[in-house]
């Protein structure tokens, strides 16, 4: 099997090479010091369409897939950002394949162009203090308030929460107890962060300071409507959109 680059993934990889070259040492040792999230990387990349390599062209996107997706996250960390470059625009360039995949067209076209620019900023919120890896097990809670949802509980170790406007979480909409597979019941959300609703607290950690992993807890925050969900008999239709 022969591993090598096509042409046009060495023209991705050379390429976004080129763009992190203006992010030096100097660049990264500063924002490891302080703290502070790498925007100017981020901006760059929106700039120049990449933030889009992975979404369909009718959304603004250039169609490629996940492996020339790797390959622009590979580039990234080798230009001397390491994973403090990478996961500062990871989440934004592969996390709403749900959206892409499961979403009807008025939330592709809602939700993808702002992304893409850079406008938006998003982190996942899956794991959870006792439920890290085990994550049928998880506990944050999403119930129906009229034709709403509301979302409570606590999510642990989510990435650049406290520069994200918004949230991809997976959070049950059905007991645990109440399914006849743990699978069931579990349902994705994109929304807003609703700071009124969450209180976000950083971590202390070794390395890559310049992306924040955080504690995030949600009281009643209001959701928008899923993007998918697990059936159950008692809960909504698989894939229901707004």
């Amino acid at each position: 099997m022969d591993f090598s680059f096509s042409a046009e993934q060495q023209q991705i990889r050379d390429a976004i090479s080129k763009l992190c070259a203006q992010f030096d040492d100097d660049y990264w040792l500063a924002k490891d010091r302080s703290g502070d999230f790498p925007h100017e990387l981020h901006s760059a990349l929106a700039q120049a369409g990449w933030l889009g390599l992975a979404i369909p062209p009718e959304h603004g996107g250039a169609g490629l897939g996940v492996t020339e997706a790797a390959i622009m996250m590979q580039a990234i960390a080798e230009s001397g950002a390491a994973m403090s470059g990478a996961s500062a625009v990871h989440m934004n360039i592969f996390g709403l394949q749900p959206v892409v995949v499961l979403g009807t067209e008025e939330q592709k076209q809602r939700l993808l162009p702002p992304m893409i620019a850079g406008k938006d900023k998003a982190c996942f919120a899956v794991t959870e203090p006792d439920a890290g890896l085990d994550t049928t097990n998880l506990k944050v809670r999403a119930e129906r308030n009229g034709d709403d949802y509301v979302l409570s509980g606590q999510k642990i170790w989510i990435s650049s929460a406290r520069v994200a406007n918004k949230v991809l979480i997976l959070a049950r909409t059905t007991p645990v107890t109440e399914v006849k597979r743990k699978t069931e019941g579990l349902t994705l959300f994109y929304t807003d962060i609703d700071r009124s609703h969450a209180v976000i607290r950083a971590i202390d950690k070794m390395g890559r300071h310049a992306v924040d992993s955080n504690e995030m807890f949600f009281d009643a925050m209001p959701v928008l409507p899923p993007i998918a969900s697990g059936r159950t008999e008692t809960d909504f239709a698989p894939f229901s959109t707004a």
